[in-house]
């Protein structure tokens, strides 16, 4: 066979035996490496809106709460957009004539709703409340990151089941609302700062790890 064979096909017939065999687990590893990258949860990515609306202006230089515009969150499982009669509140007084409003103010006297571009989306399988959350001292930055400093939203945490449990299976490691306020914050971040012994025992986290706490 010598004859009818180069001296590398030994070679080259190990190296596709090898490829074969390695392939298929490379394949298995590069995937779940994959959708654990910000290229699939769609990370740091700052999401345009049909209104330049600018948190870091609303928060910060007119100390808007967020349970302002987002009323919901402390009562309801959705947190909820602000209708545009909430946005018009103040500005039929200021900035009406606004060129960058004519989108507020067309929804408004239209009666419709503004199209605002999703950017936390849930999975429709995985069960979450706001309420519930924010009732127990979690602040806005714990999920949603310094919406403070961001022109554009954008999402700072996966919203991977692994990285829910991670807050249930060691919830002394996220210190509640008012912990997180007074630690670093002079900003409003949910609900009104509490005391530390109140977020420690009647609003502690419970360690639901089970499966039907979240797929119902």
């Amino acid at each position: 066979m010598a004859a009818l064979f180069p001296k590398r096909s030994n070679t080259v017939f190990r190296l596709l035996l090898a490829l074969m065999v390695l392939t298929p687990p490379a394949a298995f590893v590069a995937l779940m490496v994959y959708v654990r990258t910000p290229w699939n949860t769609d990370q740091y990515v700052r999401v345009d809106q049909p209104v330049e609306f600018d948190h870091r202006h609303h928060v910060v230089d007119d100390e808007i709460e967020c349970l302002y515009c987002h009323r919901d969150a402390e009562t309801s499982a959705n947190a909820g957009i602000p209708a545009t009669d909430v946005c018009m509140g103040c500005h039929a007084q200021v900035w009406n004539e606004s060129p960058l409003l004519e989108p507020v103010r067309r929804s408004y006297f239209a009666n419709r709703p503004i199209p605002w571009n999703r950017v936390h989306n849930l999975a429709d399988f995985a069960y979450f409340n706001h309420a519930v959350h924010v009732q127990r001292g979690i602040g806005c930055v714990q999920c949603h990151g310094r919406v403070d400093q961001m022109a554009r939203i954008e999402k700072v945490e996966s919203l991977q089941m692994r990285w829910c449990l991670e807050c249930h299976r060691h919830p002394d490691r996220y210190p509640g609302n008012a912990a997180v306020q007074a630690a670093s914050y002079d900003v409003f971040w949910g609900t009104p700062p509490r005391p530390a012994d109140e977020v420690k025992t009647v609003r502690a986290i419970t360690s639901l790890t089970t499966c039907t706490a979240c797929h119902r």
